[in-house]
């Protein structure tokens, strides 16, 4: 369907039925709900691999480099044990390494979930369309999934330099390498995984939802500041439900060779009897204010890089992105 078809549809659908009356409240909800299948389920989405790369790639590193400073307060005060002071020097430390990774990384994310996206929700049939979300959040899954290979490292190498241990990027591949091994750049994967696979995955489905919902109700595409707003809203909601996995994923790739936690579940037993539960809520502040305006901000640069890739395109796929006049 295309955004001429289903604006004229959302249009009538308000107004009057064949009858000549109008639609009462039950039939008005199962017919929105019927425009929103399609707008899932049926909408050519001519965002391809390539741009999806582009845009995930601007959109990440603009988030990194705006906010970093209240990412490295996160990190440690998550890395402190007890009530240990927070240092706030140096709150751009790892911040070059960081950016070199980040970049590969949110340009594959973005490159595996918008073609899965559309490929599962394509081959959903019409009558499952109320597990579209499901969907949505599965295409989130496999884009952090592939994407985790680079960002592990890269995570490993940023968190060790907030926390102190090393001084720049490639001395500390070198010397976590020299200690740990290879795998060392990769402590914490399975912490990692815990954390990013249901945050990608939720973060990703609530900003669908909310933006598909809101497309709807609006009946016209959103604007740019909508668009970061809802970010920021679906950012805020996910790094709260998952800042216990974030403390969690910190500890793990912080300890380096000294090897104080065993796992995942020596972690977290740890923790608890040292400190109590109240620590994995360590950095939640922090952590929901980088992660809402950093939601904003990436969502926000994500749909502006589609606008204007958009624009590159042959003229019968652009009006899927151009605001309708």
């Amino acid at each position: 369907m295309d955004p001429q078809t289903l604006s004229s549809s959302v249009s009538t659908s308000h107004t009057i039925s064949p009858d000549g009356l109008n639609y009462k409240k039950c039939n008005l909800l199962k017919e929105e709900n019927r425009l929103l299948d399609s707008v899932l389920l049926k909408e050519e989405n001519p965002f391809d691999f390539f741009q999806s790369i582009i845009a995930g790639a601007m959109a990440g590193v603009v988030v990194e480099a705006a906010l970093y400073p209240i990412d490295t307060v996160k990190t440690r005060l998550q890395a402190a044990r007890g009530g240990g002071k927070v240092v706030l020097k140096g709150l751009y430390s790892g911040l070059g390494g960081n950016l070199a990774g980040v970049l590969p990384a949110s340009a594959i994310f973005l490159g595996v979930y918008e073609p899965a996206k559309q490929k599962l929700l394509k081959a959903l049939p019409e009558n499952l369309s109320a597990f579209a979300h499901l969907f949505i959040q599965t295409a989130g899954a496999l884009g952090g999934a592939a994407s985790s290979l680079v960002r592990v490292p890269t995570e490993v190498v940023k968190q060790r330099m907030q926390t102190g241990q090393f001084a720049s990027a490639p001395a500390a591949v070198r010397l976590i390498v020299a200690k740990e091994g290879f795998r060392g750049l990769y402590a914490g994967y399975g912490s990692f995984l815990l954390r990013d696979l249901p945050f990608d995955a939720i973060q990703f489905c609530i900003y669908e939802q909310l933006r598909i919902g809101y497309k709807l109700a609006a009946q016209r595409d959103l604007n740019d500041p909508e668009n970061a707003i809802i970010g920021a809203v679906a950012g805020a909601i996910t790094g709260t439900v998952t800042n216990p996995l974030d403390v969690i994923k910190t500890r793990l790739m912080v300890q380096g060779s000294s090897k104080q936690y065993k796992g995942i579940l020596d972690c977290v037993r740890t923790i608890m009897r040292e400190e109590g539960t109240h620590a994995f809520l360590k950095g939640i502040g922090p952590r929901v204010l980088w992660i809402g305006i950093g939601g904003s901000i990436f969502f926000g640069v994500l749909e502006k890089t589609k606008q204007m890739l958009a624009k590159k395109r042959p003229e019968k796929h652009k009006s899927f992105y151009l605001k309708q006049e």
